[in-house]
């Protein structure tokens, strides 16, 4: 196999766009005449400093971000998240309110309760995630200290196509697989965190966009590299970022530009996920797993209702040059992850591999 011959499918670390990836290679023995490669590179050195700036300038004008919010490069991923949103938001005998839609959002619920009062305002377990929760149905704490939601579910395959009202509270969301996908209004959140190994770069460094007025009250034991406040004092720097994966996301942010920005991403998720979703409404193999209205337009999950099934057309995708198709451990059947990077070409052909599939096997 060879990367002309495959398309990848995997949900994260993910695709990439082979612009990001060839500039990348390119580079990376000697970085703009500088003799090195970025790998190599001072995070406090002048040139670095250029990358940096550049990379968080173009992301704050792709995202709209207002002067107030803040954005930082982390490091421990979504998962740091999990931990570092309690210990600078809960407060001291805090409660805060979580929706678990997903596997994540779930995680993130229990390690909450490690440092406060977690009221959960809707759980969509009892139907296995399939779908999200109404607006009406969310059962809202008044004095929270904040919302917690995950706005995609990679796992189940589930998206929210709307914001949730919560008054004044600070509306939290780990936005880990669909960020640069489509608009989002920054100055309704207090909180947007997200991996970068979707749709921004490969694994390594987190983006937080943060209401800059909601720093500087973390719990008191929290230690120093997990307060948001530091991080902004010190611009993403009190310890070396993860300087190499900064400068992929500021490849990938011009390439984005260059495809006409987030606007046309929006469009474009919906065609990529839409030619998949008319066919598995159409299939009498395959059928999708999430409810229509609440469908992920990054994760597109779907089975034939038979593991040994399953098992076989994952192999037989696999063998075709359909890579990382099979769903994730907890859920099995199949997942098509289309983020941002995946050509439309590569959803086309799954889709026509399948209705060949489908024919001899179905």
């Amino acid at each position: 196999m060879s990367r002309e011959t495959t398309y990848n499918f995997a949900a994260g670390p993910a695709v990439l766009p082979e612009e990001a990836l060839k500039t990348a290679a390119a580079e990376m023995l000697d970085f703009n005449g500088s003799g090195m490669s970025v790998m190599e590179m001072s995070h406090r050195s002048a040139i670095y400093q250029s990358i940096f700036d550049e990379t968080k300038a173009n992301l704050k004008k792709a995202l709209a971000v207002p002067d107030t919010h803040e954005v930082l490069f982390l490091q421990g991923g979504a998962s740091a998240q999990f931990s570092m949103v309690p210990l600078n938001l809960m407060g001291e005998n805090g409660t805060a309110d979580y929706v678990i839609t997903g596997n994540f959002s779930g995680i993130a619920c229990k390690e909450a309760r490690k440092f406060g009062t977690v009221n959960v305002a809707a759980d969509t377990s009892d139907c296995n995630h399939t779908r999200i929760p109404k607006q009406e149905e969310l059962k809202l704490t008044p004095d929270a200290r904040y919302f917690h939601y995950c706005a995609n579910n990679t796992v189940f395959g589930t998206e929210w196509h709307y914001v949730p009202d919560v008054g004044d509270v600070p509306l939290v969301a780990d936005m880990s697989s669909d960020i640069l996908t489509q608009p989002v209004d920054i100055s309704r959140y207090g909180i947007i965190y997200a991996g970068a190994q979707k749709n921004m770069a490969p694994a390594g460094v987190t983006v937080v966009i943060i209401r800059k007025e909601l720093a500087g009250h973390e719990l008191p034991f929290t230690p120093l590299i997990m307060s948001y406040k530091t991080m902004i004092d010190k611009d993403s720097m009190y310890n070396t970022p993860p300087c190499y994966t900064i400068y992929m996301l500021g490849l990938v942010l011009k390439w984005l530009e260059k495809q006409g920005g987030i606007a046309a991403m929006s469009e474009l998720r919906k065609e990529r996920s839409g030619l998949l979703y008319d066919y598995l409404d159409n299939s009498r193999l395959f059928h999708g797993c999430a409810e229509k209205d609440a469908r992920s337009y990054m994760n597109v999950t779907f089975t034939t209702g038979d593991k040994e099934k399953d098992t076989e057309f994952c192999k037989a995708a696999t063998a075709a040059g359909f890579l990382n198709v099979k769903g994730h451990r907890l859920v099995g059947g199949m997942r098509a992850s289309v983020y941002n990077a995946q050509p439309m070409k590569a959803v086309q052909a799954l889709v026509d591999f399948m209705k060949e599939y489908e024919a001899k096997n179905g």
